[in-house]
């Protein structure tokens, strides 16, 4: 009865029954795993929030399969000041960047064809690309005291794809590693689609999140004209806003490309008509609160990594790979055991929850994600104990 791209495993994780078991007991756990900002305590103007639904326009129903265009010049305006000159017209808005994913992936592939993405990375491209009957090809990330694209495996997988690779997938900077897409890496992704005749797409969602100036920065990916390039954004990062749910594409590459491209997009988009009219309209002034929120997020994400540096000062089994920039740190342990098993012993034993490293599509055990949001006092007591638990299970 029910489609093939559907047949999900629906069995509950090690995670899951844990969370389960804690939840029937009564007993309270640590989450290491928090990602939703609105929980995470930063204040923000919920006043200005309220306004800015309230706008009159949002009563009268004129759809625009890109967005209002209110709503689209604020988001010229976020790229302008980044010193990318865009016109409204290359902005797509979006419910989501899942539902940004989900257009990109409608218009240049079909059902079979394959994107390249990377490897670590967000466990959600896979639902994404069976649900529009694309297939992944992954390509690694490697580490050496730093994160970056192994280009002659990224090569490898377009072969393997024999002539079905229709795009590159890049996220920048990285979830959950925290890597920024370099300037001669980019040159070198710009030249690999135009000369095997893919587009890139590149998740930007965390890219105002970079832990120190420069950081190993490109220019944001809006700026790309030598290949046919789709970036994507949106409130929910930006103004830490997922509730809101307003993201958006940005579309840019050579004219000839980047006009049918927008030409079938808005196809697309007017298809689904999915973008509320009250978030749209609210848009100018949501991003402004982006000037609030962010400050935030960054003395919380610098502190917690203050924190969690500070007590790897000691000796220990365990370290922190680096990173650049997000909401996220990568810690390193003994790969004695499954990062699976060292994650469900950590739940059980001292009631801390971390993500696995398989979560994310690490290629090898030795890796657990930890959510630099939480609050410091939570942060450093949950931290706390997973550096006990690791060390004296060693």
């Amino acid at each position: 009865m029910f489609a093939a791209r559907t047949n999900w495993s629906l069995t509950p994780n090690r995670l899951s029954r844990g969370l389960d078991e804690l939840r029937r007991d009564g007993r309270a756990w640590l989450d290491l795993t928090e990602s939703n900002p609105t929980r995470c305590g930063f204040a923000i103007d919920s006043a200005l929030i309220q306004e800015a639904l309230a706008d009159p326009r949002a009563l009268l129903y004129e759809p625009d399969p890109r967005g209002p265009l209110a709503a689209r010049e604020a988001v010229v305006e976020y790229y302008s000041e980044r010193g990318v000159r865009l016109s409204p017209q290359q902005v797509f808005l979006t419910t989501s960047t899942s539902e940004a994913y989900s257009f990109v992936f409608r218009l240049l592939a079909d059902s079979g064809d394959s994107i390249l993405v990377p490897h670590p990375s967000y466990p959600l491209f896979e639902f994404l690309a069976e649900l529009s009957d694309v297939r992944l090809a992954p390509y690694p990330l490697v580490y050496h005291d730093g994160w970056g694209i192994d280009l002659a495996a990224l090569g490898a997988g377009a072969e393997s794809a024999r002539g079905r690779a229709r795009a590159i997938m890049l996220v920048h900077p990285n979830n959950p590693t925290g890597s920024f897409v370099s300037g001669a890496e980019a040159d070198a992704l710009a030249a690999f689609c135009a000369s095997h005749g893919l587009a890139l797409v590149a998740d930007e969602v965390f890219a105002d999140y970079a832990w120190s100036p420069g950081a190993g920065r490109v220019r944001t990916f809006a700026a790309e004209q030598g290949v046919l390039t789709f970036t994507l954004s949106g409130l929910s990062k930006i103004s830490a806003l997922p509730q809101m749910k307003l993201s958006w594409i940005v579309v840019t590459g050579p004219d000839d490309l980047r006009k049918e491209a927008q030409a079938r997009l808005e196809v697309i988009a007017d298809t689904y008509l999915s973008v509320s009219a009250p978030a749209a309209y609210a848009l100018p002034r949501l991003l402004e609160l982006r000037r609030q929120i962010q400050p935030q997020v960054l003395e919380r994400v610098r502190a917690n990594l203050r924190a969690l540096d500070e007590q790897l000062s000691a000796p220990l089994p365990v370290s922190r790979l680096r990173a650049e920039g997000g909401w996220y740190a990568i810690v390193r342990v003994p790969a004695t055991r499954s990062d699976d098993d060292w994650a469900a012993g950590l739940l059980a034993r001292e009631q801390v929850l971390v993500h696995p490293g398989h979560f994310f599509d690490f290629p090898a055990d030795g890796h657990l994600v930890v959510s630099l949001l939480p609050a410091p006092e939570v942060f450093r007591e949950a931290t706390a104990k997973l550096l006990a638990y690791v060390s004296e299970c060693c």
